[in-house]
């Protein structure tokens, strides 16, 4: 083995030892996700409109509520998400359903007016209120809670725009705390348990 050999050996080595430390960088360093410890710092009380007046997270004192981010314009995420609530709102006893609520915020004020929402959300459960509200406000709700979205430009469609968004089940607890972000593909079931696990610590 000649001293270029050698020399193209040790070049490959260092890449790659560099190319595993990249690596390990990006794992250490990657953006974390909603979890349990900084789950503190997120959630609160908020007031937003719907088709009958003001509502407040805190008008649900008492009560488990499931808080969904979308818009009603929203193709597929947002009707996944609302469908797994509503079965699980299904399987609640009739005790069960006086201790439990459903809220949907919408983030595009523009197109979904409080009495398009109240149609919209009423078309999944009757436990379902649908809010929004100014753009300032709702992107502080936003913000509170860890989520995002952006508009989209659609030049072919006329729709005009679509929201890109995050998509997580909020649970409140009966304090008015959050207590654990789902994401909207949760199953019926699961959902269904975290709640019932909520109404059993109150």
């Amino acid at each position: 083995m000649n001293n270029s050999t050698l020399s193209t050996l040790r070049i490959l080595l260092v890449l790659t030892l560099l190319m595993f430390i990249g690596l390990a960088a990006v794992f250490v360093l990657k953006p974390q996700s909603v979890n349990s410890e900084n789950i503190i710092t997120l959630g609160g009380d908020f007031t937003l409109e719907s088709n009958k007046g003001p509502v407040s997270l805190s008008d649900y004192k008492g009560k488990v509520v499931a808080i969904y981010i979308g818009y009603a314009s929203c193709p597929d995420i947002c009707p996944t998400a609302l469908a797994v609530m509503t079965q699980a709102f299904k399987a609640l006893t009739e005790s069960e359903k006086q201790q439990v609520a459903g809220l949907f915020i919408s983030v595009d004020p523009e197109r979904d007016t409080p009495e398009k929402l109240e149609t919209y959300v009423k078309f999944f459960s009757p436990m379902l209120t649908g809010i929004t509200g100014d753009q300032s406000t709702i992107d502080k709700v936003v913000k509170q809670y860890g989520a995002f979205y952006r508009k989209v430009e659609l030049t072919d469609s006329a729709m005009g725009y679509a929201v890109d968004h995050s998509s997580r089940i909020y649970l409140i607890d009966t304090s008015g705390k959050l207590y654990k972000p789902l994401f909207h593909n949760t199953s019926p079931t699961q959902l269904l348990t975290e709640i019932r696990t909520l109404i059993n610590q109150s």
